[in-house]
């Protein structure tokens, strides 16, 4: 079996950061909407840094404003996502680009999602879950009707909460309130934390939010004893090599810590992040994991038993997608 063709898991996507350039400038021409020089000359995203990556991310998300745009926008990442393997996958979605916050907005556009993900399942055999997310350089008051939104939508669908935008606004304490409203209506909890903020945002929105996973949490490699308090809460990390790299928030392949972590003793997957934002797929982190670490099959395989066993998702469907993911003979 190819590396493309081998079932993954993929728990840490944003929606709006998964629309292929194209989408984007089309639904721009549409709408007759000037988004600016958010493109290079090949047609892919363009910005210089993490801060000016949110600015771009932001500009494209100005040509989604309507149910029906995402609609579309989920049946296009779902079908380049099943392209490269992946069976189930989760990916962030934000109230605030659904709706400005909005609850009654918030179900329109949650049930445009949700049809397309019914329908990709049929068409390309991809289960999607969604986690809503709050957007941290927002500011901790703009985090609570997005938690509201979880709270009131969590089901079969909506299956967890988390943070995701700057990480070095503010400290994780500022945004305990929305973290708890999630947390007592039921939801799972996730925070990006640790790709910039190194171990001590880690410690911090362990200690703080009390989430069972952390989105990058590679600066926890910092500090021993952040990596026994993880190890020891059984907090699973989503790493996304390819967007580090890219981002820089590590100098290259060779320097991720991702094997170490591992090594270690902390539980690791792999996904992609914003792919067409870091020139990625699936098939690129597995095929550079093997070329950088040596990774194999048995590698890939640990890391997507670990996925699914950490996954936001019901019993049944992690049983359905444990058993998928079983190596034919």
């Amino acid at each position: 079996m190819t590396v493309q063709a081998m079932p993954k898991v993929e728990l840490h996507t944003h929606l709006e950061g998964c629309a292929p350039p194209a989408f984007i400038h089309a639904l721009a021409y549409e709408k007759k909407i000037d988004i600016g020089g958010i493109f290079n000359a090949d047609g892919g995203y363009a910005f210089r840094d993490f801060d000016h990556f949110l600015k771009i991310y932001e500009a494209a998300c100005t040509t989604l404003q309507t149910p029906e745009d995402f609609r579309r926008l989920t049946m296009a990442v779902l079908e380049e996502t099943a392209a490269h393997g992946v069976i189930y996958m989760e990916t962030f979605v934000s109230p605030d680009f659904c709706g400005g916050g909005d609850l009654a907005a918030w179900k329109d556009y949650l049930a445009a999602i949700k049809d397309a993900a019914d329908e990709a399942e049929a068409k390309f055999g991809i289960t999607l879950r969604g986690i809503v997310t709050g957007i941290r350089h927002f500011g901790p008051e703009a985090c609570k009707p997005a938690a509201r939104c979880a709270a009131e939508t969590f089901g079969d669908f909506i299956t967890g909460y988390g943070m995701a935008g700057g990480e070095m606004v503010g400290r994780p304490g500022d945004y305990a309130y929305s973290f708890d409203m999630a947390r007592e209506a039921g939801l799972p909890l996730t925070c990006h934390a640790g790709e910039w903020g190194g171990a001590t945002m880690v410690k911090e929105t362990i200690r703080d939010l009390k989430v069972e996973r952390i989105g990058h949490g590679i600066g926890a490699i910092e500090d021993r004893a952040v990596l026994d308090e993880i190890i020891e809460k059984d907090i699973m990390l989503e790493v996304c090599p390819g967007s580090n790299v890219v981002l820089k928030a590590v100098e290259d392949w060779a320097s991720h810590p991702i094997v170490k972590l591992r090594d270690a003793g902390v539980k690791v997957t792999v996904s992609t992040d914003d792919p067409p934002f870091f020139h990625t797929t699936m098939t690129a982190e597995y095929t550079m994991l093997n070329r950088t670490f040596g990774w194999e099959v048995e590698d890939f395989q640990q890391l997507n038993q670990t996925a699914i066993a950490a996954a936001f998702c019901d019993e049944d469907t992690r049983t359905c997608i444990t058993k998928r993911l079983e190596p034919t003979s």
